[in-house]
């Protein structure tokens, strides 16, 4: 009941006309953030930053989240009409959704997955209302042994929950943990890894590393690619959405499955990618009629886009009651949060109380507003991806640079941006995960400061995190995660021995 109090104290601060133009402006913006090919989420969040530190914390998370939910949608849209997917999580999307679009059914397709993904938004929202206050009392317990504890199993969590190779997955932990001790140790006052450049004893900025690998390496794989817009003409009716509403309880099975899997995967640091194809392969596996999935079968588009929506949602939950932010996305907001004066923890809610449940009403504002707009926008924005290559990709290019310069008015930010891009295209092109190295940039110093309080707090000794239930939980279950592909593996191998000895029996 204290939830719902609380609730709707943030109803009360986030009705406003002016938050609501914020909402609109942040949706119209994530959905062409969403479409346009060398963005994303992260990097449009990470861009639109800068401009938010003269505005109040409130207003300032308002137009990013709601820039995060319209970018999610806007990733769905080029999914179905292109076969492009504007985000990574929109990937699973395109299997089913261009296949019913090139069908002649591009409205069924489209309605069908922002209706799916609404829904799933809004459950994820509804799983942080009922446990925002739980997970931030939970947290008050923790020092330095148990916040440690938890960011080591949000890296062991992209290790053994990832979908990609471990190895790769450590690999780019590794550098991103590299890039944050860049600068001046928080504890002796040591320079780490300045190699003697004055410019970098402030360290490296988030942003502009991610405005580098997720802007500029992506516009550079994109033009690698000679990607050509060849998409499909769609405009979606009230009776397109009135069928997909009547279609969707139909499908009532692969929506609750899939936001279940969604909200499961954002609290862990699995991710909306994660989560859109592991529920996209439970659909598929559950299937009454298996062959249907790929030539456009609607659980193929709802399947994984609540899963992808609620995955989107839950992730902010982590982040502001432990500190630990369960995407890409998530890490570049708790990023804002810190630059704003915020410390993400449990006792943001108890200091500010406003901000958080402010953030949680615009949650539910805000995901009503973006499905209304996209199901409006669709004509407009699919006519913007029919503009030429050659005229989006240098916008883009100037809108990054501009964004990285006014993070510190600094012209050496420059050069970082366009390294960084380096490493972001290389990492695409030998398939190594970003997310991780993001993550490791944002929590390395906070990893970092809490071990060795923790090892002073012992005086050196280890134990120290299993010294009770809690901290010795989760340090055994993050050792099981960073374990886990390797258990795995064993158990896999050893299946089909059983298997060969029942049958000898």
């Amino acid at each position: 009941m204290d939830n719902l109090a609380h609730l709707v104290d943030g109803f009360g601060t986030v009705l406003s006309g002016y938050h609501l133009m914020l909402m609109v402006l942040g949706v119209m913006l994530g959905i062409l953030v969403g479409v346009l090919p060398g963005l994303g989420a992260p990097n449009g969040v990470s861009l639109l930053l800068p401009l938010t530190f003269a505005m109040d914390p409130v207003s300032a998370i308002i137009l990013l989240s709601c820039m995060y939910w319209g970018a999610l949608f806007g990733g769905s849209t080029t999914s179905i009409l292109f076969n492009i997917p504007g985000e990574p999580s929109s990937v699973a999307t395109t299997f089913d959704g261009y296949p019913m679009a090139r069908a002649g059914q591009a409205a069924r397709a489209l309605t069908l997955a922002f209706l799916s993904a609404g829904f799933g938004a809004l459950a994820g929202v509804v799983v942080i209302t009922l446990l925002s206050g739980w997970v931030a009392q939970f947290a008050l317990r923790f020092s330095s042994p148990e916040f440690f504890a938890v960011y080591f199993l949000a890296f062991a969590s992209f290790v053994g929950m990832g979908s990609g190779s471990p190895l790769k997955t450590v690999v780019s932990m590794m550098l991103g943990f590299a890039f944050a001790t860049v600068g001046m140790d928080t504890v002796s006052g040591n320079l780490r890894l300045t190699f003697g450049l004055a410019d970098l004893i402030k360290g490296i900025s988030f942003l502009v590393a991610v405005i580098g690998l997720f802007g500029i390496g992506e516009l550079i794989l994109t033009m690698e690619e000679g990607l050509r817009f060849d998409g499909i003409r769609a405009k979606v009716g009230l009776r397109d959405v009135g069928r997909a509403m009547r279609e969707l309880p139909r499908q009532w099975l692969a929506l609750l499955r899939s936001v279940l899997v969604g909200c499961w995967m954002g609290i862990t640091p699995g991710g909306p990618t994660a989560a859109s194809f592991m529920s996209y392969g439970l659909a598929r596996r559950f299937a009454r009629r298996k062959e249907g999935f790929g030539k456009g079968d609607p659980a193929g588009i709802v399947s994984p886009e609540a899963a992808d929506h609620s995955a989107g949602t839950c992730a902010i939950l982590p982040m502001l009651a432990l500190g630990v932010p369960g995407s890409a996305t998530a890490a570049v907001m708790m990023g804002g949060l810190m630059i704003w004066g915020l410390t993400p923890g449990p006792m943001l809610f108890i200091d500010q109380p406003d901000f958080v449940w402010g953030l949680i009403a615009s949650m539910y504002l805000g995901n009503v507003v973006a499905v209304a707009l996209v199901l409006a926008t669709v004509p407009l924005f699919s006519a913007i991806l029919r503009i030429p290559f050659a005229v989006i990709g240098p916008v883009i290019v100037v809108v990054c640079f501009a964004g990285a310069y006014t993070v510190a008015n600094s012209p050496f930010d420059m050069g970082l941006v366009l390294a960084f891009g380096i490493v972001g295209y290389v990492f695409k092109r030998l398939d190594y995960p970003i997310a991780p190295l993001v993550l490791a940039m944002v929590l390395g110093d906070k990893a970092e400061d809490a071990f060795r309080q923790s090892m002073i707090m012992s005086g050196g000794d280890l134990s120290v995190f299993w010294s009770n239930a809690l901290v010795g939980s989760i340090t055994t279950l993050g050792l099981i995660m960073l374990a886990w592909p390797l258990i795995g593996r064993a158990l896999g191998a050893a299946r089909p021995g059983r298997l060969f000895r029942m049958r000898a029996n």
